[in-house]
């Protein structure tokens, strides 16, 4: 191995290229460090055969009388200033990766041009020996041509450059750019890739994401902004409107309460008045979900204030329909009564109203009376290891007290007024011959009250503590860490 050093060191040369492309092949991207080092050391041991073998880069190559010889150390040469420009280029990017991440890798390939650039003109200037100002002269002319030519690619690209700089933006935002939204992929030279919402890719070119109006939904990262936009008669009070859309939103457990969710009137019309209730949840993937359940608790809500959702085609109301009927045919439980049942239940139900803060149903206590909620909001609060926490909240048309009807059960949850409510009650007397009768109610409420106890059963479980490592190797970390 050595002899083959000494005697013939331009083989050996090209030599270490071939073994540096084949082991940057087949070194996984996992071991880049390696990659790096293998790197590093081989175009050392290659400038050091060049420079013990008289063969200085910053020379001509000898030997001008054996034009082979001649040629082949020329052309080593000039592979050594692309070489040294190569493990620049990975070094400046090792460097740039660990401090600004794949952001920033619009900025390394720009400086890894700029290193080629200054590598090809020096190997013109210092092995061939040419004019570099005649060079640069023929090569900046031929800049203008291609820049005329390449007019928008290279607004893309120095677009490109300006918003890694500014970084309205980074891989994995969720984003909106002129109206198109998702969550950024990639960010290359010419476009900014979006995975939309629909899982499809949308390419946006630098230029126009410079220019457009960019929203970013993941700044800042820990909340996240929500909003629905409802439409009512014009007929109806705003006052009241406003308050059954605000009980909707305290009816949402997963809004924020910092910044605080509010309602507001957008625009006013002879045609109809459109509401918003806006606030905001600490995770992307929650939006949808708050989205759809504002959109149910608005409604049931304004239903029980007697106000409903403007449409095209008006409902036929129904002749005199008192509010225990109403609330009867809106119920999953109890909506397959008959008619005269109905009629006969509603006469049954008394009306209770509940301050905000005031205890409807404590845990522990067997309830002789079934409540249905007529309006308001009710929080229901679990124990886990001795501390209260909101396991859900309640709205219009729900059910209480059904573990006390069905098998004298008491559950093992507060039911508190949120708000202002009103609870329509019926006693266990005359809702039992009900259930003996019609055994539908009956496994509808069994259905119901299985699916709580499940539910706080799985809330009420306490996180298991993790117990700490002893040992000398944790405490070496320990250690390390102070």
């Amino acid at each position: 191995m050595l002899s083959l050093l000494t005697n013939h060191p331009l083989l050996s040369a090209l030599i270490l290229i071939l073994i540096d492309l084949v082991l940057w092949r087949l070194i996984t991207a996992s071991s880049s460090n390696w990659k790096l080092a293998a790197r590093v050391v081989i175009f050392a041991l290659f400038s050091v055969l060049l420079f013990n073998e008289g063969l200085n880069p910053m020379a001509p190559a000898p030997w001008a009388d054996n034009v082979p010889l001649h040629l082949a150390a020329t052309g080593l040469q000039i592979g050594w200033w692309l070489y040294a420009a190569r493990t620049l280029t990975v070094l400046l990017g090792a460097v740039m990766m660990q401090r600004v991440g794949h952001t920033g890798r619009l900025l390394q390939d720009l400086l890894g041009a700029v290193i080629f650039l200054i590598a090809v003109i020096a190997a013109l200037a210092y092995v061939l020996e040419l004019p570099v100002k005649g060079v640069l002269a023929t090569s900046g002319a031929l800049a203008i041509v291609v820049g005329l030519a390449l007019q928008s690619t290279l607004s893309d690209v120095f677009s490109g450059i300006v918003l890694n700089t500014t970084k309205p933006y980074q891989l994995g935002d969720w984003i909106s750019i002129d109206g198109t939204e998702g969550r950024v992929t990639d960010i290359d030279w010419r476009a900014t890739r979006l995975q939309t919402s629909q899982g499809s890719m949308a390419v946006i070119p630098n230029s126009l994401a410079a220019k457009a109006k960019i929203i970013n939904f993941s700044r800042p990262s820990d909340i996240f902004g929500v909003s629905i936009s409802l439409q009512v008669s014009p007929h109806a009070r705003p006052q009241t409107v406003i308050d059954a859309l605000e009980r909707a939103m305290q009816g949402c457990r997963f809004l924020l309460d910092k910044p605080a969710p509010c309602v507001a009137l957008k625009s006013s019309g002879s045609t109809g008045v459109e509401y918003e209730i806006s606030g905001f949840v600490v995770s992307m993937d929650q939006k949808r979900m708050v989205r759809n359940l504002l959109f149910d608790l608005a409604f049931r809500h304004l239903q029980a204030s007697g106000v409903i959702l403007l449409s095209n085609v008006e409902p036929n109301a129904p002749a005199a329909l008192s509010r225990q009927r109403a609330l009867l045919d809106s119920s999953n439980i109890f909506s397959t009564l008959r008619q005269e049942e109905k009629e006969t239940f509603s006469q049954n139900m008394k009306l209770q109203t509940f301050r905000a803060g005031e205890m409807i149903l404590p845990a522990g206590e067997v309830s002789d009376h079934l409540f249905i909620i007529e309006s308001g909001v009710v929080s229901v609060e679990l124990s886990r290891g001795g501390v209260k926490i909101e396991s859900g909240r309640m709205g219009p048309g729900e059910v209480i007290g059904e573990g006390g009807i069905l098998s004298d059960m008491a559950m093992p949850a507060d039911f508190k007024a949120k708000t202002t409510c009103s609870l329509y009650r019926i006693e266990r007397e005359y809702l039992q011959p009900c259930l003996d009768a019609r055994h539908d109610i009956g496994e509808a409420m069994k259905t119901l009250l299985d699916f709580r106890l499940n539910k706080a059963q799985a809330l009420s479980q306490e996180t298991p503590k993790v117990v700490e490592k002893k040992g000398f190797l944790q405490w070496l970390r320990n250690r390390s860490h102070q």
